[in-house]
């Protein structure tokens, strides 16, 4: 018999990825989305259902934070996120054989704007502003449940980058038309994970019965903004690229209804808690991870 897995806002980027490899894998994969035919949110009878005798659940939902942060957008960011979750550990709680793992998503974006050291789990300091808070509120809602029989982990993820979507097709775009020199001055951190390393570390964990709680979830090497750049064009052979300083960045997310603090916050994050339980990374370096992929 299959193993089952629950995968909750498995309709993006990511959800689409480890749809296909899990069912590569052989394992059943149930799909909870807003809409059909997916298990839709509002069937809470179906969820308990679903998650009755499941391996695991993997919950990726959330609004896309790539959006101005309007009030009306900011309230979805977090209602799909916090309302989420809070149906998930209240669909758990009614099964009579509950999911043995419920990884949820998290962000690494919780922690401050840094350019003096890395944040780890244990010694990163949280930032202040919208996104922190959502962060904030999104771990609260998931570690409130007192879960007997499943172990719980949040993942802290970084920017996911991989062939068939996500950030990287902007960048590619940005890259392809001659813009694709620093953003700002260039020096903010940029972490990042391959799209294959969270589908294996999340294999990983599954394992590691041993191993709870927030985990980093992000590449061992983070880069500067101009390494990345640098990087991106040296793989699409453009050998310059216009910078954008920080006034044109901010017209043109103003103009493409995003956020500059999606490109221009220093984001330094170190998976300490996976390198210390002995997880090794498939692509640790930016290179060898945008040849992957492209």
């Amino acid at each position: 018999m299959r193993q089952k897995v629950v995968l909750a806002g498995g309709s993006g980027f990511i959800g689409t990825y480890l749809k296909e490899k899990l069912e590569e894998l052989n394992y059943e994969v149930i799909i909870i989305s807003r809409r059909k035919p997916a298990i839709t949110w509002n069937d809470q009878a179906g969820m308990v259902k679903a998650l009755d005798n499941a391996e695991m659940v993997i919950n990726l939902a959330g609004k896309s934070v790539n959006c101005r942060y309007n009030e009306k957008n900011k309230q979805e960011i977090i209602t799909s996120r916090v309302g989420t979750t809070r149906l998930l550990g209240d669909a758990i709680q009614k099964c009579s054989n509950p999911p043995k793992l419920w990884i949820n998503s998290s962000t690494a974006t919780i922690y401050r704007h840094a350019e003096d050291r890395p944040m780890t789990e244990t010694n990163g300091e949280y930032g202040n502003g919208f996104s922190v808070e959502v962060a904030k509120k999104w771990e609260r809602a998931f570690f409130s449940f007192d879960l007997e029989n499943t172990r719980q982990v949040a993942l802290r993820i970084s920017i996911v980058l991989g062939p068939g979507g996500g950030v990287i097709t902007p960048y590619k775009n940005l890259v392809k038309f001659g813009l694709g020199g620093i953003q700002g001055n260039g020096q903010q951190m940029f972490s990042w994970i391959h799209v294959e390393d969270l589908l294996q570390i999340i294999l990983f964990l599954k394992e590691r019965k041993d191993l709870d709680g927030v985990f980093n979830c992000s590449s061992p090497n983070p880069i500067q903004n101009y390494v990345l750049m640098n990087a991106l064009r040296q793989q699409l052979h453009r050998p310059y690229g216009l910078p954008a300083p920080r006034p044109l960045l901010e017209l043109g997310a103003a103009v493409i209804k995003t956020e500059t603090e999606l490109i221009l916050k220093s984001r330094w994050v170190t998976p300490e808690r996976l390198l210390h339980a002995g997880y090794q990374f498939h692509f640790p370096t930016i290179k060898g991870a945008l040849a992957n992929i492209f």
